[in-house]
């Protein structure tokens, strides 16, 4: 990976800032801009060189990290370091300014930070950040890439092994416990607050359909108030939609895909729910090319689904719809850009997203689909490489 490209990518949009610099503190970022995830502070000032302030482990980090790499030692340690550093940072006036990522870090740590350096002024950079992730390498996309076909082979053991009156949270084992013999990490980093994932949300009719508070079009049941997602303990039964939302995370990048299945056969009215789930996508698919503005898409699925009479089911069902059609994928499951009202972004090549239209019936179920895709100079790579449609699997006895 080519860290120092990163690290200039990010100096330019501090000096358009009028930031001095900027101090990381969430692991993602460590690693993406550093090469290394240990517990520390990593200074990228406008100008000069960086360097990374490491508590644990120091020796880890000068093995891993493409930076210079310090103990960090007290916070007054750290701050006069700092000032050694980037000498910018000991001017009283005007006062040096200090970009952090303000959306990950705690107030604490904040407070912390204020008080070693009193006369710093302090602005957001996290959509700084942000910007400089969302446009991917193609090392980075590579990564991805395998993922997408790993993830294929882990759909197509499910399709092999569901039937009727299994567990959903067995099958999502059966999931997992592929993925990872196969290299999965076994989680997928989420960056908003309180936003926690597993390997996906597995569930079927009814659970599927259930409201939770991750910020996605189907919930899950879960396994119970503290794990309030995803898989539960219903017994998956036949005619009824199965979600299979699914990512896997190699060497720290994301996929992220849904198909649905069915053991016999869905209602008509469901199908024909998935075949603008499908429409939908396609649709999207024409407008996955440079200069297309993210928030058109959105608004063009919106229409697309109330044209259909079903826009009160789509990407979720009353109060707890979502208001997005697809999101950005890579270190983290919700990067930039996301497709939804107010982002201007246009699609550049190089952003990773994932697109996924799906409707959800109360008691019911949730069906849909979604492919993740890279941006390309004259168009789009589809990652996403499983058969759509709805996968049908024959009940016993047929």
């Amino acid at each position: 990976m080519n860290f120092q490209y990163r690290r200039r990518a990010l100096q330019e949009k501090l000096k358009e800032r009028g930031a001095t610099g900027m101090l990381l503190t969430q692991n993602v970022d460590l690693y993406y801009f550093t090469g290394s995830m240990q517990l520390g502070y990593a200074y990228i000032p406008a100008e000069g060189e960086p360097l990374f302030w490491v508590r644990r482990s120091v020796s880890r980090a000068r093995e891993e990290a493409d930076v210079p790499v310090e103990p960090l030692g007290s916070m007054r340690a750290f701050a006069d370091s700092l000032a050694r550093h980037d000498p910018l940072l000991a001017v009283r006036e005007p006062a040096p300014v200090l970009a952090a990522e303000f959306d990950v870090m705690p107030v604490q740590t904040y407070q912390r930070l204020m008080k070693a350096l009193p006369h710093v002024e302090w602005i957001d950079g996290s959509v700084l950040v942000r910007e400089v992730r969302m446009l991917k390498s193609g090392e980075e996309a590579a990564v991805i890439r395998r993922a997408a076909a790993l993830i294929n082979e882990a759909f197509e053991h499910a399709a092999g092994i569901v039937r009727p009156g299994m567990r959903e949270f067995e099958l999502m084992a059966e999931i997992e416990h592929y993925l990872r013999r196969r290299g999965h990490m076994g989680l997928m980093r989420a960056r908003g607050y309180n936003q926690e994932i597993v390997t996906g949300m597995v569930a079927a009719g009814a659970a599927a359909a259930m409201p939770t508070y991750f910020d996605g079009p189907a919930g899950g049941q879960g396994l119970g108030p503290a794990s309030p997602q995803s898989a539960g303990r219903r017994p998956i039964g036949r005619n009824e939609p199965i979600l299979v939302d699914i990512g896997c995370c190699l060497d720290g990048y994301v996929i992220d895909q849904t198909r649905t299945m069915v053991i016999g056969s869905l209602p008509d009215d469901l199908v024909r729910a998935y075949e603008v789930a499908e429409s939908i996508l396609r649709s999207a698919e024409e407008g996955l090319k440079p200069g297309t503005i993210c928030e058109d898409l959105y608004l063009r699925a919106l229409r697309q689904a109330e044209e259909a009479g079903l826009s009160g089911h789509f990407m979720g069902f009353g109060e707890d719809r979502v208001k997005f059609l697809g999101h950005g994928i890579g270190l983290e499951i919700d990067e930039f850009p996301v497709l939804a009202r107010g982002f201007r972004y246009p699609l550049e090549p190089g952003m990773v997203i994932a697109v996924e239209p799906k409707f959800t019936f109360p008691g019911r179920g949730v069906v849909g689909i979604e492919n993740s895709y890279l941006i390309t100079g004259s168009g789009f790579e589809k990652l996403t490489v499983s058969p759509e449609g709805i996968t049908v699997i024959p009940a016993p006895g047929e």
